[in-house]
């Protein structure tokens, strides 16, 4: 007595016992190889979103790896060929140099300047509004790391922007505690060692919050605007004391200690 299949008929087989081949399909044909994945090509941009898009990627790609990090790589995260990278930008200097100008440059306030120099107002009132600002502007990512690396490893981006701070916004400083005090105008006597490196003090404690969080990891205080206002107020209270009558008589602030 034939058995029966379970689940249905069974399947047909020839005399081997391997399954018989479908109905219609020719002796020796292959079934259709599976499809091959092709490499996606860079999504269409217009030249103008393509190259903000290569900018805000190298800002994001330095920013983690350095100024060492390779342009090939870098292409390679945004998805587009090397040769593309390099239509946009001709060499990593012309790319480096747009990071600075779009995270440094193009942040500079112009009103800081009239901010300080605004003597209708109190100058700790003057000196909050600039620092809270300033605060606010470099209290990023991106900029924090940025500018510690590119001093890490002599880019140089960090001696740039430190010259141009020194030129604007520290002789301004000074020159407003000077006015208060009674004391000569830094046209008539130049900045001193004291004075540049007490203002540069405040500028390096706000840096410094950035490095806690971004560099290593640490908590900050959640309202810095209140942190900014203590430390206006202490700088205050002694810096021009210390700047009239600095230990060790006068010194003329030079390059080699500067650094500017």
């Amino acid at each position: 007595m034939a058995r029966r299949a379970t689940g249905g008929r069974a399947a047909k087989r020839t005399a081997t016992g391997a399954p018989a081949k479908p109905a219609g399909a020719r002796a020796g044909t292959r079934s259709p190889a599976p499809a091959v994945a092709t490499a996606a090509r860079p999504r269409r941009m217009s030249p103008q979103a393509r190259e903000r898009a290569i900018v805000a990627g190298a800002i994001k790609f330095f920013a983690e790896r350095g100024f060492g990090g390779d342009t090939r790589e870098l292409a390679k995260r945004l998805g587009i060929t090397q040769p593309l990278l390099y239509r946009y930008f001709p060499s990593k200097r012309a790319l480096v140099e747009r990071v600075y100008r779009e995270v440094f440059l193009d942040r500079w306030n112009p009103q800081w300047e009239v901010w300080l120099s605004d003597r209708t107002q109190p100058l700790q009132a003057r000196l909050a509004r600039f620092y809270k600002d300033y605060t606010r502007t470099i209290m990023d990512h991106d900029w924090i790391r940025l500018f510690l690396l590119s001093g890490l490893e002599n880019v140089a981006i960090n001696r740039r922007y430190l010259k141009m701070m020194h030129a604007r916004i520290w002789s301004r400083v000074v020159d407003e505690i000077r006015h208060a005090s009674g004391r000569p105008s830094i046209a008539r006597v130049p900045p001193s060692e004291t004075e540049v490196e007490l203002v540069w003090g405040v500028v390096a404690a706000i840096f410094y919050i950035g490095v806690r969080r971004w560099v290593f990891g640490f908590g900050v205080p959640d309202d810095l605007d209140l942190v900014i206002e203590d430390k206006v107020k202490a700088f205050l209270e002694g810096a021009p004391a210390a700047m009239a009558a600095p230990a060790g008589g006068r010194r003329r602030a030079r390059e080699q200690v500067t650094g500017l």
